[in-house]
């Protein structure tokens, strides 16, 4: 999502909204400006000012259909040049190799941690599950397949913000999403990886923690985009020459 101009690119998951303007639809019903962005991008945003509000580097790894992440650092979101900024899903990880992604390459993250694919290699060895809610609840009864599939998920999604540890030194990596339910085992799986392979120094002050604003962190970060904006000195300006005028 390109967030200067609210268009998608060429998104995986969503075929025929390449280039598509959203904030111009919306205009038609609504004589507002609209602010378009990533899911996690906003989940960040949440996240940072309803759970962690001191923290200025963190980063938020949502685990859902696709991964994905957010980055704070030095307490401003990060979207890059062109708004791909965190896009981790389609990092390369050890385990893909040869495992074909709905981008159309091959090993990447989320062809192999995404909820899809978990599904898919527990469907593998006799599970039959039809949604998330199902594999949330036998994970939660205790299945070992499940939690192995679970744990080893955390695992994978541990390799990139293993790297990422190293690029930009956050001291929070909070892990949400569809499976934040079984974030014990995500996180046992992330934490595994990340602390098994720095020096003290980069990870003797980070914490791999549960989202605490949980599924409202979307919301309260939608809300915090809009209320900068709306308070930025720009808005602000134009809105006073504005008065001005019509006074």
């Amino acid at each position: 999502m390109e967030h200067s101009t609210g268009r998608p690119t060429s998104p995986p998951i969503m075929p025929g909204w390449d280039g598509y303007d959203v904030p111009s639809h919306l205009q038609r019903a609504f004589d507002v400006p609209v602010l378009v962005d990533n899911d996690v991008n906003v989940m960040a945003l949440g996240e940072q000012s309803k759970g962690w509000p001191e923290v200025r580097n963190l980063m938020f790894v949502k685990i859902s259909t696709g991964i994905g992440a957010g980055i704070i650092s030095a307490g401003s979101l990060q979207r890059g040049e062109d708004g791909s900024a965190g896009d981790i899903g389609h990092i390369a990880i050890t385990r893909g190799a040869g495992i074909m992604c709905r981008c159309g390459n091959s090993g990447c993250l989320e062809a192999v941690a995404g909820i899809p694919a978990v599904m898919a290699n527990l469907r593998a060895t006799g599970i039959e599950l039809s949604s998330v809610d199902q594999l949330i609840a036998l994970a939660k009864t205790g299945d070992l397949s499940a939690m192995r599939a679970i744990r080893q998920a955390g695992r994978d999604v541990g390799e990139v913000p293993n790297m990422c540890v190293s690029i930009f030194n956050p001291s929070v990596i909070v892990v949400g999403g569809a499976l934040s339910e079984l974030s014990d085992q995500l996180i046992a799986g992330i934490r595994e990886v990340v602390y098994s392979r720095f020096m003290p120094l980069a990870t003797q002050n980070l914490t791999i923690a549960a989202s605490r604003a949980g599924t409202n962190a979307g919301a309260i970060g939608a809300g915090i985009m809009a209320i900068e904006y709306a308070l930025a000195p720009e808005q602000i300006n134009k809105a006073q020459m504005s008065g001005a005028s019509v006074s």
